[in-house]
């Protein structure tokens, strides 16, 4: 069993900067690759960011590349998204998953492949 919670969202001017956290129980961290999903109102679930367990390996959504990056600590149990370059579209619930595979991108976007995900933090991103 793998309890994740997410830390680090709020309320950002367009152009700002966050960084979320997403903090894992459990021993076997290292064993599972972490994703980042975003839900927007009104709007389906839909994958950011992707990890794989080595930290070595990561998939991106297009519409965050070269503004958000993923990375792990798994000596601290904990997976971070840090992101840059904010833009209005960019509010939305946030959530980390963590699943025992990994692949592309559009594998790593598939929500059913996550076995365990956390409760979300919101951020917003004003004009």
């Amino acid at each position: 069993q793998v309890q994740l919670v997410e830390t680090g969202g709020g309320l950002v001017q367009a152009g700002g900067s966050l960084r979320l956290s997403c903090a894992a129980s459990g021993r076997t961290f290292s064993s599972y690759a972490m994703g980042w999903f975003r839900q927007a109102p009104g709007k389906e679930r839909e994958f950011v960011a992707a990890i794989k367990w080595s930290g070595g390996t990561t998939r991106y959504a297009d519409s965050v590349k070269g503004r958000f990056t993923i990375s792990r600590d798994n000596a601290k149990n904990t997976a971070y998204l840090q992101m840059n370059s904010l833009n209005v579209e960019d509010t939305a619930v946030y959530y980390c998953a963590a699943t025992r595979l990994f692949g592309t991108a559009h594998t790593m976007g598939v929500m059913t492949n996550y076995d365990y995900w956390g409760q979300g933090t919101q951020v917003t991103v004003s004009p």
